[in-house]
Formats: C-alpha cells, structure tokens, sequence
C-alpha cells in the first residue's frame, strides 16, 4: 500500500514529511476531504494516535504519529539519499537542530501566536516572555546561518526541512517584516529554503505577514436587567448587550519595573552621552572624551572591558563581524541601561575581538546576563580610563594592531 498522510493540506507539520517525500522519491499521498475535529474523531483515526493530533503516516507495518518522527521515516525509507547526513556527527548536527526547531523556535511562535488567537488566555508578562525567548533563539540561528548557507554541510537535510516549515508558520503569521529584520541571516534562509523547487511544490507561494494579530478578545454575558428596568414597557427590538473586554484588559497589571530603575538618580544621564558622541564630528578627544570623563558618575555605573575567550576562531573576517553585530542584537533589550563599543582587531587571523561596555549599576545586569547568552563567550574585567579613551574613539593602532572593524551599541 502506498503511505497515506492523515492531515488537512496547509498543515506545517504535514509539510515536513511531503517536502522529504520530494526529496526522497517516496510515494505519500495527503487524504482527501480531510475535516479537522471530524476525520480525527473517529474511532479508525483514534485507533491510529489516541490523542486525535495530526498529522499521521499510515503505513503497511503500522501508523506514525509526531511530525518529526513522521519525517524522519520518510527520510529514511531511501538509502543514499542526504536528508540524514553522510556521517555520525552530521546526522547528530541534523539531530540538534531538529531538537533546537522544535523546543527553541516553533515552541516560542507558539506561545506568542496562540494566545492571540483564543486558543488559550492571553497574558501580557507571558507574551514578553515569548518575544524575548524568540529573539535570543533567532539570534543564534542567525549567527550560525551568517556562515552556513544550510544547517549542516552542504546540501538541504532533514534540519532544513524541519526548521523551514517551523519558520515558514511564524513568518506567515506573526513575525512580520520589523521583527525579522533583526536577523537578517535568518531571512535569507528562510527566502531561499521555500524557493526550493521541492520546497515550493509541497507550500507554494508565501508571504510573510503585514502585522500580529490582535488579541482575540471574549464578550462577556450581558447582565441581568434591575428590577425597575423590568417593570418598564419593553422596546420594539432587544438591545444588543455590551460586550465587555476581560477584566484582564480593562485592568491590566502594571509592568515590573527593571531593578536598576530602582537605583538611586545618577548625575549622568545616558542619553546625554549618547548624543554628545553620535554628534561629535571633529576634536573627538577634545569634546567627546572630555564630556564623557565630565559627566560619568562612578557610583551610577560602571565600566567593564569584555574579550573573547575563543579569538583562535576568528579565522574568517565577515564571519567575526557578523557574531560581533549578532552580539549586539541581542543586547538590545539593555539599550536603555548601557552604552557599549566593540572592537575587531587585526589585519590577519585570527582576529581579537574586545570591548567596551558601561552598564547602569556597579555589576554587570543580572537579566543581561540571563538572557544574552553571548555574555559568557566573554572575560569580563573592570576597566581602566587611558584603554577606555582609546575603546571609544577607536584609536589606531589599537595597542599596536590595526582596527579590522568598530561597531556602537547606543
């Protein structure tokens, strides 16, 4: 018999294992007339994954549930094809980006996408939670994609196809143009995975969305009437009730304030700063460095030099500038708190990678350090003022080497 795919046809999960089918020349035909919350009620269907989820492989030796499971034996069902890798470690690579779509990527789409379509409560601090989670798993895919056409080797395997279908489900949507700009490593792999001609039969045309979707919101029941309104003669046609946001909108929590809102006023004011140096044209030292030294407040912030622990990587010069803006990314979500000055050095590998970095408060931020995982790739020291003089006016040579790139975080 041939395999029979149990799903509806724009399923994602159903396209992991149809696109591997293309790639595979295995013979997977979709069911026809397939009705969700009907075709996978029935006692046949249940008897297939008791869960009544889908999509499901029937197959002659029995039926598969969970679309990676479904696509990886689709995959295999053909010997000297690439999907699985060519070696024990592609196919662990193929393996951890498999894992890594699923609990890193599609997991975090979901708990941003879902509440806003009613399938469950909507809560604002859970939504952020999402965005944040999202960005930091898209940043490093985005950096791993700056130097990879594909997820492992050279040639669409299985990761691709599992990832894109993931990626291709939030791009349609949720994450729209403003957010994936951000990574644009990510786009690039994403246009070009579902322009694949095997990719492009089994999804078609796509589209990414305009806009996220707003937040489905319930009418309340409308209450009962006071006994005097009883009394009164009815009207000719019923008011319609009112329908009423949830008392979680009209009321919504206020948001918890960032702990270094809570310091004590500083006499520095980081904006100030900010300004000084992006407007700071000529005499740098003279008018920038100055005002710097004049305005910082010691016991407000603080000041840390940061090097990267694995310079011997740095073999390649666009690679090490894109894991350097890929850095910078994702320390977005501290623009408020901190200024910041990296520095790639070096006119031959493997180059240096070192920073500057001043942060409100005497430490490090404790949620910069949770969320931004490129934190630990570096040695953190406190800083020095004539090496600080010269981090921020990018000063060449730099301690005797030429400056390869400089990059601000502002």
């Amino acid at each position: 018999m041939a395999l029979v795919l149990h799903s509806g046809s724009g399923n994602k999960n159903a396209f992991k294992a149809l696109i591997a089918a293309e790639y595979t020349g295995v013979k997977v035909e979709l069911t026809k007339n397939f009705e969700m919350g009907v075709s996978n009620k029935t006692p046949e269907f249940l008897k297939m994954n008791p869960l009544g989820k889908i999509p499901v492989l029937e197959t002659p030796d029995g039926a598969v549930f969970e679309s990676n499971a479904i696509a990886r034996y689709v995959a295999r069902l053909k010997d000297n094809n690439s999907l699985c890798g060519s070696s024990l470690i592609e196919y662990a690579h193929i393996e951890q980006w498999i894992d890594f779509s699923a609990t890193e990527v599609d997991a975090n789409i979901g708990r941003w996408l879902y509440p806003r379509l009613g399938f469950v409560p909507h809560v604002p601090v859970h939504e952020e939670h999402a965005i944040a989670s999202l960005k930091r798993s898209l940043g490093a895919l985005n950096t791993h994609l700056a130097s990879n056409t594909y997820l492992v080797g050279h040639s669409v395997t299985l990761a691709d196809i599992v990832m894109t279908c993931n990626l291709y489900f939030g791009f349609v949507r949720i994450l729209t143009k403003s957010f994936t700009s951000e990574f644009p490593h990510v786009e690039r792999y994403l246009w070009t995975m579902v322009n694949q001609p095997n990719f492009k039969k089994v999804i078609g045309e796509v589209k990414q969305a305009e806009s996220v979707p707003p937040v489905q919101k319930k009418a309340a029941a409308p209450k009962e009437p006071k006994a005097k309104e009883v009394k009164k003669e009815a009207p000719k046609e019923a008011p319609k009730p009112k329908v009423e946001a949830p008392e979680e909108e009209e009321a919504p929590k206020p948001k918890p304030k960032n702990a270094l809102d809570l310091l004590p006023p500083s006499k520095m004011i980081l904006d100030e700063w900010k300004r000084l140096y992006s407007n700071t044209k000529t005499n740098f030292r003279e008018i920038a460095i100055k005002g710097f030294w004049d305005m910082y407040d010691p016991e407000g912030y603080s000041l840390w030099f940061c090097n990267y622990k694995y310079n011997d990587e740095n073999t390649v010069s666009f690679v090490t500038m894109n894991k350097v803006g890929g850095f910078l990314q994702r320390m977005d979500l501290c623009r408020k708190y901190a200024f910041g000055k990296m520095l790639v050095i070096g006119s031959t590998p493997p180059f240096k990678v070192k920073g500057l970095w001043l942060f409100r408060g005497q430490d490090i931020p404790k949620f910069v350090m949770d969320e931004v995982y490129d934190m630990e790739l570096y040695e953190w020291t406190k800083a020095q003022k004539e090496r600080v003089n010269a981090m921020i006016e990018d000063q060449e040579p730099f301690e005797g080497e030429e400056l390869l790139d400089a990059k601000c975080f502002k």
